[in-house]
């Protein structure tokens, strides 16, 4: 019957999808593929960092576990550790393109840097894990200047030397208690963890150990000595070396640090300095002492006046009288000072006067938020701009938007406004210059614009892999009461010296300067911004300087609703009179919404220069040429009393009213209980549900029909008879469901039920899109100017606009009435509007057409889609019937979040492009429908569905890129295009001979034969090979016997000692042998032995295992005793607990563990050797074979007691070439 319906074109039955073509599946590879391209921003939570100045790479480690290596722009690639945890520490072995991490599970890692495809990438080769013990927890390490030991300092207070050839520890150890010897008797206490390694300049063989409390040794690693020991009454923090060797220095806990020559240990060279003393200090984290030739340059982190200052985070750099406290507004993790003379080679580094000085050149300081490069060798020590790890969320980001291919022109200004805002910075090249950017040219110019917290809005150049930053761009010289303050200089006798450094500046001066939504027209150089305030600010882009009025134009959304009160914050105040605005984007008008809620949508159409802005209450339409409103429409529900500001039950509400409407609920609650009881008694016939839920459904389309001039969408009531067949959708329809109790007669569920949304929400009301187009609405004959607005409950008002001609638009005013409106059954929220013309494509953008920049829309089929959060929706135009949907909700469960729509270009083919939908999904999925038949082409899990913040924050390109947040100061990039995808192509290439061989594996010993094996195989089966235990299938069985005595003791992994009482391994072999009782089984080529031969040797075998086992359990009770507390047994052991020895078929004996317990022992290959005693039962079953072979399977079971006691049961397969037509086998 169904079948016969979908022939017919019944509506309301779903036809079945077909499959797509070959073509079709072929097409789809060469126009859509998923990649993750690359990570945009500074990582987030880093731990750690490193610098190879040889090869001039940047290593930063994260709270994650994720490790980034950054070299020249362009120059990117990482790695991420598998366990969970922080990289605590980086190292980097110079030249070698190899990387150490040590992690928070006290394990550490070895990277290297290789070539894939043509393409560098970081790869672990190596791990090393030292014991989960609290003495053993590395607390500092230090690389010798050979780069083949890392030194280990443990909380134990020993020094592990990590062998980073063979990543092993190596045999030396340097024990706390050795170096303690030559301590003067007075200091001879527990020292504490080890805090700081620091290798000698000029002798790679002596370090400085410094303890916890305070003492510092000199320790001679060749003669395993102690040189010297320093002793301070602080706790220490720090070590650095002079670059003559002769001096060093120590900064502690009281934020003081002190100079000790390394000849006298008695006193220091120097007494101790607190540079932002007297008064208590913070500790001074770590230290550095550089040399240079216009002086020495001591740079610390910390040490500023506990009181006055303690919640600073600075890095202090005095060279003279020079002295900076760079302040930051996130923690210092750590700084790294860049030299000249690390970064040259040993052949320059020959001469002693360049080896004297290192000369740093930049001081890069790693902070919790974000990384700064100062320059040492300018004049002020300014900073560098960054090319990449730029802090995108220095405020906190609130909205972003994307514009592809803008114009030249437009980017010039860009470009040019945004280098007069960093004059400041130094004009030096980035110093980290690393590896080689194999990236082609960008082949547009993409930007992306990130709004903020603080009311700025940033734009960033997005046509390559690094995000630099190109312009900013501020609000707060907009509004405000007083006159702009713009000197922000510190008094010039302030102590500490402090500099405000960075950009990451997490405080906002008014929450109500957030940026809500931005929207950019490069072809008008128009770009409008709304805030969290209902302003809607209009600016345009500048070359010069201006002083100008900004104008306000406030915009009353509620002005037909009387009673409104707003309990909300107050509206901002645009700055009175002349404002100086510097070249760039300056303002020239501002929009405010009353209420001033935040905007929740916002359009923006510059050829006929009008815009539109929705809050929550309704949405206003304004004349930016005319700078007036032209309308406004209130979409509250009059019934709504949250929407007039009151809340459920307010005062202001009479009393009568409340009583009346509770009545009226006790009265429809009795009414249903009745009906409910009525039909329980009496059911209703199965043909009567459809006809009285089709009658409800047309009293329903009555009601709603009369209430306004609405459009009712499919969603709402069934579509009529005459109505055309909707497109079928994207996807198969999903298999059958049980359906609801409600809905199980005379219904067909094809999909889960989604029930209908209140009608009355209260967030109902709030606009969620706003659409700007010219095409047909009242009739097909031609187009008008339309305003398209959806909300949040699911409808959809469609206004006409009359726009007057270009010679009379600062004359006329611009005309909007309501044409239509559209109503969405489940009251879906809708978050995306388009018209698309008869070639499937969108209509153009403002300006597109004039610009040759699209095509000129075909006038004809016009079809509107309607994105609401649980399905796509497209209707004809003019006359808005239902032309095809995809429903996700009730497919799959998930909810649209974003949408976009995107062209599509061939990868091979460059002519052919499409225009589809991109939707990311509640659930993180990224999904592609065609248009217009809703065909689902791809489906790929991207984010993940707990991650609220990314999904929200997700912006598609219109070449098939998008980005999201993967953290707060971290775009996430990714294409969905197989033809364009941004990811980072770059080489890292090594000098030959740099990275040293890997060691040789010592050759493996080849096992020995057992001599008790040898001595039991007959000359005739002296070439016999064993086969593996799981090939023993054919032939009879053999037959096992295991007792409860040898089981009990297979448990047992213990040694016996050698001196274990009285019996000895001869006594009991001896006893044994006399006690054996041996069968001997003559075998007749051609033939068997009878059935009653068989069962007397199975009787005799069977008195023989019960006498050895009565012997065998008296006898390993004794030894029991003996064998329990000693622990240097070898074994290998399984999860379960069973040790394990493998046999290979060279001879070494096999014992296969068994689930019930049963122990397995080895040869070792090394020729260790153990010796059996055994109890042997065997019983042998023998087949005549071809060529005079013999096939033996028999079932041996071994107790053996030695130096290692073990019990097993063997089961031996072998195969035997004799010549002879008989063998025979004896024990």
């Amino acid at each position: 019957m169904s079948g016969l319906l979908r022939k017919l074109h019944i509506p309301g039955v779903k036809k079945r999808e077909r499959p797509d073509s070959e073509a079709r599946v072929k097409l789809q590879k060469e126009l859509f593929a998923f990649t993750k391209c690359t990570e945009h921003g500074f990582p987030s939570k880093p731990s750690a960092t490193a610098y190879d100045p040889k090869l001039k790479l940047l290593a930063i480690g994260t709270k994650s576990g994720a490790v980034r290596i950054v070299g020249g722009p362009g120059v990117e690639f990482g790695g991420q550790h598998e366990a969970e945890g922080s990289v605590t520490q980086l190292f980097f072995l110079p030249e070698q393109g190899r990387l150490i991490s040590l992690f928070s599970d006290n394990s550490l890692h070895l990277w290297e840097v290789n070539i894939k495809d043509g393409n560098s990438v970081l790869e672990k080769v190596k791990d090393f894990s030292m014991e989960n013990s609290k003495l053993k927890n590395i607390s500092a390490c230090c690389l010798s200047s050979n780069a083949e030991n890392l030194l280990l300092g443990t909380e134990g207070g020993n020094i592990h030397l990590l062998d980073v050839s063979t990543f092993s520890l190596s045999d030396q150890i340097i024990y706390q208690d050795v170096v303690m010897q030559n301590v003067p008797d007075d200091f001879k206490v527990n020292p504490g963890a080890v805090e700081a390694i620091a290798e000698h300049p000029n002798d790679p063989n002596r370090y400085l150990i410094g303890y916890n409390r305070g003492l510092v040794v000199m320790w001679d690693n060749e003669k395993s000595q102690a040189d010297q020991t320093y002793n301070t009454t602080q706790q220490l923090e720090s070590v650095t070396w002079h670059r003559d060797g002769t001096q060093f220095m120590s900064a502690h806990a009281d934020g003081s640090y002190i100079i000790w020559s390394t000849e006298d240990s008695n006193e220091p060279k120097e007494k101790a300095t607190t540079p932002y003393g007297p008064f208590p200090c913070k500790s001074v984290n770590k230290v550095q002492w550089k040399t240079a030739k216009a002086g020495n340059f001591i740079i610390f982190s910390g040490g500023m006046p506990r009181a006055s200052y303690g919640d600073r985070h600075t890095v202090s750099v005095m060279q003279g009288g020079t002295h900076t406290a760079f302040d930051f507004t996130s923690r210092v993790i750590d700084f790294l000072a860049l030299t000249t003379l690390d970064e040259m080679d040993a052949e320059t580094i020959g001469d002693d006067t360049i080896a004297k000085y290192d000369e740093p050149h930049t001081l890069l300081v790693l902070c919790e938020e974000e990384l700064v490069a100062i320059d040492l060798l300018s004049d002020g020590w300014p900073s560098f701009q960054l090319p990449y790890c730029s802090s995108l969320h220095s405020s906190a980001i609130t909205t972003s938007a994307h514009a592809a291919n803008v114009p030249d022109a437009f980017w010039e200004k860009v470009e040019q406004a945004g280098k007069a805002q960093f004059e400041g910075f130094s004009v030096r090249e980035w110093p980290i210059t690393g590896g080689t950017n194999l990236s082609g040219p960008a082949t547009s110019r993409d930007m992306l614009l990130t709004g903020h917290e603080d009311g700025s809005v940033r734009f960033w150049d997005a046509s390559t892999t690094d995000l630099k930053l190109l312009y900013k761009l501020t609000t707060t010289e907009v509004f405000g009461d007083g006159p702009l303050d713009q000197s922000n200089a510190e008094g010039d006798e302030e102590w500490p010296p402090f500099r405000k450094v960075g950009t990451f500046d997490p405080y906002s001066d008014d929450p109500r300067l957030g940026i809500q939504k931005i929207t950019l027209c490069p072809l008008s150089e128009t770009l409008v911004i709304a805030g969290t305030a209902g302003q809607v600010v209009l600016l345009g882009l500048e070359r010069e300087q201006r002083t100008t009025e900004v104008s306000s134009v406030t915009v009353n959304i509620v002005s037909d609703r009387d009673n409104f009160v707003w309990k909300g914050h107050e509206a901002l105040k645009v700055r009175a009179g002349d404002v100086k605005f510097e070249a760039g984007f300056q303002p020239s008008v501002v929009m405010q919404l009353h209420p001033p809620a935040a905007c929740t949508a916002l359009a923006v159409q510059t050829e006929w220069q009008l815009i539109a802005a929705g809050t929550a209450h309704g949405y206003g339409l304004f004349d930016y040429a005319q700078k007036k409103e032209v309308a406004t429409k209130c979409t509250l529900n009059p019934q709504d009393l949250t929407g007039t500001g009151e809340s459920a039950m307010s005062r202001r509400k009479s009393f009568k009213k409340s009583l009346r409407e509770s009545f009226r609920r006790l009265r429809r609650k009795k009414e249903s209980y009745e009906v409910n009881a009525k039909k329980k008694e009496e059911p209703k016939p199965k043909e009567e549900e459809p006809a009285k839920e089709a009658e409800k459904t047309e009293e329903k389309k009555e009601e709603e029909g009369a209430e306004a001039p609405a459009v009712e969408g499919a969603e709402a009531a069934a579509p009529a008879p005459a109505e055309p067949e909707p497109a079928p959708a994207a996807t198969p329809p999903p298999k059958e469901e049980p359906a609801a109790p409600a809905q199980s007669e005379g219904r067909r569920t094809i999909e889960r039920q989604v029930e209908a949304r209140p009608v009355d929400d209260s967030m109902g009301s709030m606009v969620r899109s706003l659409y700007f187009c010219d095409t047909f609405i009242l009739h097909d004959k031609a187009t008008h100017n339309t305003l398209w607005a959806g909300t949040n409950n699911g409808n959809i008002f469609v206004h006409t606009l009359t726009v007057p001609a270009a010679d009379k638009r600062g004359e006329d005013s611009v005309v909007c009435q309501l044409a239509r409106e559209i109503r969405l059954k489940h009251h879906a929220p809708v978050i995306s509007i388009a018209v698309i013309d008869g070639r499937a494509a969108p209509l153009p953008d403002a300006l597109e057409v004039a610009n040759e920049r699209a095509k000129v829309p075909e006038n004809h089929d016009h079809k509107v889609v309607i994105v609401s959060e649980e399905q796509v929706k497209i209707f004809t135009l003019p006359n808005l019937k239902p032309y095809g949907k995809f429903k996700l909700t009730a497919h799959e469960g998930s909810r649209i979040r974003k949408v976009g729509f995107t062209s599509y270009r061939s990868r091979s083919d460059e002519n052919y492009a499409e225009t589809d939908i991109s939707v990311l999904t509640n659930q993180g999925d990224l999904n592609i429908y065609t248009l217009p038949g809703l065909r689902r082409q791809l489906n790929q899990n991207a984010i993940r569905k707990e991650d609220v913040v990314g999904i929200s924050s997700a912006v598609f390109t219109k070449n098939g890129q998008g980005f999201y947040l993967g953290s707060p100061s971290e775009y996430v990039r990714f294409s969905l295009s197989a033809r364009y995808t941004s990811t980072p192509l770059c080489m890292v290439e090594l000098k030959e001979g740099m990275r040293p061989p890997p060691p040789e594996p010592e050759p493996e010993a080849e096992p020995e034969v057992e001599a008790a094996a040898a001595e039991e195989t007959p000359a005739a089966e002296g070439d016999a090979e064993a086969k593996p235990a799981e090939e023993s299938k054919e032939g009879d069985e053999a037959v096992a016997v295991v007792t409860e005595a040898v089981a009990a003791t297979a448990l047992d992994d213990s040694r016996v000692e050698e001196n274990a009482g009285d019996i000895t391994q001869d006594s009991v072999q001896e006893h044994l042998i006399t006690e054996a009782t041996t069968t001997t089984t003559e075998l007749v080529e051609g033939g068997t032995s009878s059935e009653s031969s068989q069962q007397q040797k199975n009787k005799v075998n069977d008195e023989t295992v019960a006498e050895n086992e009565e012997t065998v359990s008296e006898q390993l009770e004794e030894l029991r005793i003996t064998e329990e507390g000693d622990d240097n047994v070898e074994t290998s052991s399984k999860p379960d607990g069973d040790s394990e020895t493998s046999s290979k078929p060279d001879g070494d004996s096999e014992t296969s563990n068994k689930p019930d317990g049963d122990s397995e022992t080895s040869n070792k290959p090394d020729g260790d050797s153990e010796t059996l005693i055994t109890t042997t039962t065997t019983t042998t079953t023998v087949e005549p074979q071809e060529n005079g072979v013999v096939e033996t399977e028999s079932s041996v079971e071994t107790t053996t007691i030695s130096s290692t006691t073990v019990v097993t049961t063997e089961t031996v397969k072998s195969e035997t070439r004799s010549e002879d037509s008989e063998a025979v086998v004896s024990q």
